[in-house]
């Protein structure tokens, strides 16, 4: 495990925040929540039927977390209602409603807009776009942010030469790479201030230097592509004055400080010493990552949802009983205000 997850799993464990993990019928979720509560990184509710979980994990103390059967439960109503209020408007009815809360995405992800938990990590054996849409109609954006999106953090190993050299000791944060295919201006504003946040309270950068990059560095090729992420910088310096950000800029000149001197005349808080990477679209972001971790042999944790009200986090299908509990310690970290 690389040094930055040691640390966001420390640092999470000091905050005492309450997750919910809603698959309860998988194994693998029932031994993250064993092992999270043993080690005190949080509270922990596991949505499921405990003679189910026993069954599956014979071996494992359930008694370390709380269990919530959705169809049993006392707030089973006061969800269901809480449902409707906010899916009326969408045609939803009040059967429907309560049809819906028992479903265990739904009922975790309407304990989190009750203020009832405080994140909800799922995806073990859903896809994402099962994870994401109770979330996206429930939960919706945080104040001010139009788009939810997604970002990696890469860690370079230390035996990379590059480890050094980029980033901060080698660890990167890279955006969008998974969620939006090919943002808008207002759209890459909401990633790079999402990016930038997680940089700062997931990853612990005191400075996010964010760089928006493109094929064209301060002018070099005239395009609408490079229009685009020109405009999204005059957006952001408007919206969030005090962010240190730059674009455009190729990789090179966002990473290294000789090749920034010869390509950006005047001066930058960003060129040449970038920590935070906003790609200009999905094929850019989505290569880049894969190309980092394969070539570079860095450690890519994600993908990392962001921009909604309240941390929801998707997992993959292939993941570990060591990757939902780094996924619930990043999403204990991302309850931060």
């Amino acid at each position: 495990m690389s040094e930055i997850m040691d640390s966001i799993r420390a640092r999470a464990a000091k905050l005492n925040r309450h997750i919910v993990l809603p698959e309860g019928n998988d194994e693998r979720t029932i031994r993250a929540a064993a092992a999270i509560a043993e080690r005190k990184m949080a509270r922990i509710t596991v949505l499921g039927k405990r003679a189910e979980m026993q069954k599956l994990c014979p071996d494992v103390s359930l008694d370390g977390f709380q269990i919530i059967d959705p169809a049993t439960s006392d707030k089973l109503n006061e969800y269901a209602d809480l449902l409707y209020e906010l899916r009326k408007a969408k045609g939803m009815t009040r059967e429907a409603a309560q049809a819906t809360a028992v479903d265990p995405l739904y009922f975790g992800t309407l304990m989190l807009k009750a203020d009832d938990a405080d994140g909800l990590v799922a995806g073990a054996i859903n896809s994402t776009g099962a994870v994401l849409r109770p979330a996206l109609q429930i939960i919706k954006t945080a104040p001010g942010i139009g788009s939810a999106s997604s970002c990696f953090i890469m860690a370079l190993p230390k035996e990379n030469p590059a480890y050094k050299l980029y980033g901060e000791n080698g660890v990167l944060v890279y955006g969008d790479c998974g969620v939006i295919p090919n943002p808008t201006e207002e759209q890459l504003v909401d990633i790079a201030y999402s990016t930038a946040k997680t940089a700062r309270d997931v990853c612990g950068f005191a400075e996010q230097r964010v760089a928006l990059l493109s094929f064209s560095t301060k002018g070099s090729a005239k395009d609408p592509l490079v229009d685009k992420v020109t405009g999204a910088l005059a957006k952001i310096k408007a919206k969030y004055p005090d962010m240190k950000v730059d674009g455009e800029l190729q990789g090179d000149a966002a990473l290294v400080p000789r090749v920034a001197e010869k390509k950006v005349k005047g001066g930058s808080d960003v060129a040449g010493k970038a920590n935070v990477l906003i790609f200009p679209d999905l094929n850019a972001g989505n290569i880049a990552y894969k190309l980092t971790q394969y070539l570079g042999g860095a450690e890519a944790i994600g993908p990392l949802i962001q921009g909604l009200a309240k941390p929801v986090n998707d997992l993959s299908r292939g993941c570990s009983v060591e990757d939902i509990i780094s996924v619930v310690a990043v999403v204990v970290l991302n309850t931060q205000k």
